[in-house]
């Protein structure tokens, strides 16, 4: 992955494990490091149609970005990821992209096309006329992986060197908005773009991040996705100009399928026994609970909250295209009303709204009251426009139930990326999943 990137979110650093007292003797590290004789085989097989892709400063040979990339066609056009390209993909004027082979020949680069979607970019090596390049060949659709076979990774983690990692394929991470491949292996900054080989040296996917928190655990787009942007860009003429009206196009239509898949599931309802509150099915998010601690002498409460683990890369400073959801239960029984009220409004008032900034303006808010079958309620319902993406939103929904003196729920439905028309139909959807718990009034 290009040192640009974030690493994704949900992350916390490596736990180092302790040495034991007595530990068995290490084998000889000559012997513990050596490839076997697959990675040897695949990456001598390779190695001749890897990159290492490198964003430049426009008037100078200082680099802004590294990540890796790997020869598809005989003309010498190569699959990276979007990311490793995004700068020169928004500010062409700015940036330039070269390439490094393995055997130390450079040269520049043309960006022909991306998928932001699928992190995914297609780049054109200029060079003089001569001898078609070789390429790597894609493993066939019919082809399918079985879980537990071994895979190999490929790139320039680190700017070090070009290098293998052998792992293992996992399946299909689960509960992913999109398919990602579950690669059991270690991918590095700087390996981005890079290309995932079976055991016949055919591509299977395309290294795009790793997850801290856990030990090789990595993901990979399904080289599916590289193969269709292959195939609708192969001839495409260089890109000159900043990519956001065409990134805007491929947002929006995102954005809508992220929208219907949402509203087309039903709301779980969470173990209150008192109100219906919101909960996502876990189809594409995953969600957390935790509560009040043992020893709490005030308010006490229970969380829910639901995220994705994807997002869109849309720069450095902004990722969008995703939705989470939460809320709280609180129980004052052991506070007055009066200091209940006090401590519950203050939560609701506590809420944070981004700020604008050189990405988005400034939420606009409306705030009002609503009764959901007898169930008095609060909205606030914000957004905020993206400056450089016109028709994009970010929306934020609070809501807070007001019928009791000593208790009551507190929800929030974040969408980052939405049309303005699919931030009304969020808000109304997830507004009308509060309520009484049956017929409880």
């Amino acid at each position: 992955m290009s040192h640009s990137a974030r690493q994704l979110r949900l992350g916390a650093a490596l736990s180092l494990l302790a040495a034991a007292a007595v530990a068995p003797a290490a084998p000889p590290r000559e012997e513990a490091d050596s490839p076997s004789p697959s990675a040897r085989r695949l990456f001598e097989g390779a190695r001749s149609k890897l990159l290492q892709v490198r964003t430049l400063l426009r008037g100078q040979d200082s680099q802004a970005t590294v990540g890796s990339g790997f020869v598809v066609a005989a003309d010498g056009l190569a699959i990276t990821n979007y990311h490793v390209v995004s700068q020169v993909a928004r500010q062409p004027g700015r940036f330039r992209l070269v390439y490094d082979g393995t055997d130390g020949v450079q040269g520049p680069l043309e960006l022909l096309a991306f998928d932001a979607v699928h992190d995914l970019a297609l780049v054109r090596m200029v060079r003089p006329a001569g001898a078609p390049l070789p390429a790597l060949p894609f493993r066939p659709a019919s082809a399918a992986l079985a879980k537990g076979e071994r895979i190999y990774s490929l790139g320039n983690p680190l700017d070090v060197g070009f290098a293998v990692a052998e792992g293992i394929y996992n399946g299909l991470v689960e509960r992913s908005f999109y398919p990602t491949i579950f690669f059991g292996g270690a991918l590095n900054p700087g390996m981005s773009g890079g290309p995932v080989l079976d055991e016949q040296g055919r591509v299977v996917g395309i290294n795009v991040a790793t997850r801290f928190g856990g030990q090789l655990v990595s993901f990979l787009v399904p080289a599916a996705h590289a193969e269709e942007l292959l195939a609708r860009a192969r001839s495409a003429a260089p890109i000159t100009a900043p990519v956001y009206p065409e990134l805007l196009r491929q947002l929006l239509a995102h954005q809508e399928h992220l929208t219907s898949r949402t509203t087309a599931q039903a709301w779980r309802l969470a173990g209150s026994s008192r109100y219906a509150i919101p909960v996502p099915p876990e189809a594409f998010m995953r969600c957390w609970g935790r509560n009040a601690p043992d020893d709490a002498k005030g308010m006490l409460f229970e969380r829910s909250e639901c995220t994705m683990d994807y997002q869109v890369f849309v720069s450095g400073q902004l990722r969008t295209g995703d939705i989470a959801v939460r809320h709280e239960e609180y129980d004052g029984e052991r506070l007055g009303a009066l200091r209940f009220l006090k401590q519950y409004s203050a939560s609701f008032a506590r809420e944070q709204l981004a700020a604008g900034d050189r990405q988005r303006t400034p939420p606009q808010c409306r705030e009002r009251d609503l009764d959901r079958d007898g169930l008095p309620l609060r909205s606030v319902i914000c957004l905020s426009a993206y400056r450089k993406l016109p028709g994009l939103y970010d929306l934020s929904v609070l809501v807070a139930t007001l019928d009791q003196v000593r208790g009551g729920v507190q929800g929030r439905l974040d969408a980052r990326g939405v049309s303005f028309d699919n931030a009304l139909k969020l808000a109304d959807f997830y507004l009308q999943g509060f309520g009484w718990k049956s017929d409880r009034r």
